[in-house]
């Protein structure tokens, strides 16, 4: 199956959710199939200077919703994207399943993370996952949304850590996202997609984000409370998760 490599997307009623689902489907299938049944992790990080407990934001109500399905099979967080170091710790004792302080080799195989964030947040998912090739820990998928890089980070180079990435992005106003990601070593990572999004009007959920984000940060706002890239996102991260016995479907708030 060939990775998905920029897409544009207009955003009309079906016309969006149908593309976006193309891009989520074939790989949340293939990811499914080479999951193995092991403890996975769940990382994510809101953008700009958002709370990581702020429900009108996408990313949050999304871990809500992990959580909500997988409980203690999963571990899920969320974090501010200034708190890298705090997730890494999180990361680190998820890890350690037999709670020595020190992460076997074993362990570390058998690691199943999935790192995801918006705006400065998506950068921060890279830094993270970056972070973690050091430590020799492997990253199943990160995923960035409308991606803007911190200074100090490069959020266009994925690790050779990570097995698979995809970016999701628009391309108007100052702020906007990153248009290309690239692997360090394509032999290990697989490029899902650079996926570009237009919108001719506002989701209806934008109307729960502060006027002032919807004022001086438009598109970029747009792309971050999009619940049908959102639940795109969501089938995504679930490919790489356990399976569960009885899913739970939920509606995003209209």
């Amino acid at each position: 199956m060939r990775p998905l490599a920029h897409i544009r997307i207009i955003l009309a009623p079906l016309a969006s959710l149908y593309a976006l689902f193309i891009v989520a489907a074939g790989y949340s299938a293939m990811a499914a199939a080479s999951c193995p049944s092991q403890h996975a992790v769940v990382i994510g990080f809101v953008g700009g200077f958002v709370r990581h407990d702020d429900l009108r934001h996408q990313e949050v109500q999304l871990a809500r919703r992990l959580r909500s399905t997988y409980k203690d099979a999963v571990d899920v967080e969320i974090f501010e994207n200034r708190h890298r170091k705090k997730a890494h710790r999180a990361i680190l004792h998820f890890l350690d399943r037999d709670h020595d302080g020190f992460l076997s080799d074993e362990e570390k195989r058998s690691a199943r993370i999935v790192l995801f964030g918006h705006s400065w947040g998506a950068s921060a998912a890279v830094a993270l996952a970056r972070d973690l090739q050091r430590e020799g820990i492997p990253v199943l998928l990160t995923v960035q949304v409308d991606s803007i890089a911190k200074i100090g980070q490069n959020d266009a180079l994925i690790p050779a850590n990570v097995a698979q990435a995809v970016n999701f992005y628009q391309t108007h106003g100052f702020f906007h996202g990153r248009a290309k990601i690239t692997a360090a070593d394509s032999s290990r990572t697989q490029i899902l997609g650079d996926v570009r999004l237009e919108y001719r009007k506002e989701p209806a959920q934008c109307r729960h984000y502060p006027w002032y984000d919807r004022l001086l940060f438009k598109d970029h706002t747009k792309i971050e409370c999009d619940a049908r890239l959102w639940s795109q996102v969501e089938e995504l991260i679930r490919g790489k998760l356990p399976a569960v016995a009885e899913p739970v479907f939920t509606e995003y708030a209209q």
